[in-house]
């Protein structure tokens, strides 16, 4: 596995790629940020198993490779994700396609509707634990949006229902305690 400092090649070919662009480079949460115009479209983001170029709108671009992926509960961001910097070599000329893109969808002013926390489904199994405990259910309620779509996203992950109820028992302490999900 490699850390997010063992990146720096593979950040070097994305930022030659995205400085090709009429967008701005700046330092934004500590990772090289792109924008059009005062907009954020796109960051450069090292994990552990893949580097990433994330777009802020991502869900707005048409993919037609099929290479965007959400990250985690993410409405509108969607990632290109790299193991090594040959994929980014392979991957250049749609990265740049992308891009450009990318940049329309801001020059169009066009935005992600979002959905309301509201406009989740809460599963079943945790629904019933919610009925039955005033206190997690004003726990819950008492999280910040983002932080009630956290939990109502992973809970509904699973197909089997055993899988969604084992999820909402180990995460029923930490709502108790007022954490989100990755708290």
């Amino acid at each position: 596995m490699r850390s997010t400092k063992q990146w720096q090649a593979e950040f070097r070919a994305l930022r030659r790629i995205a400085l090709a662009s009429p967008l701005t480079e700046d330092l934004k949460w500590r990772l090289p940020c792109y924008s059009y115009q005062g907009s954020n479209v796109a960051i450069i983001q090292g994990f552990k198993e893949y580097c990433a170029l994330m777009f802020f709108k991502g869900a707005l671009l048409k993919d037609p490779r099929r290479i965007l992926v959400a990250p985690g509960a993410s409405q509108a961001g969607r990632q290109v994700r790299f193991k090594d910097l040959r994929d980014i070599v392979a991957l250049e000329s749609t990265v740049k396609a992308y891009i450009t893109e990318a940049i329309e969808v801001e020059k169009a002013g066009l935005n992600v509707t979002l959905k309301r926390t509201s406009d989740f489904k809460i599963p079943a199994e945790f629904q019933s634990r919610l009925d039955k405990n005033a206190a997690l259910k004003t726990a819950f309620h008492a999280l910040t949006p983002g932080r009630q779509r956290a939990y109502l996203f992973y809970f509904a992950q699973p197909k089997q229902s055993q899988t969604r109820l084992s999820r909402v028992e180990k995460c029923i302490p930490q709502i108790l305690k007022g954490r989100g999900l990755n708290d």
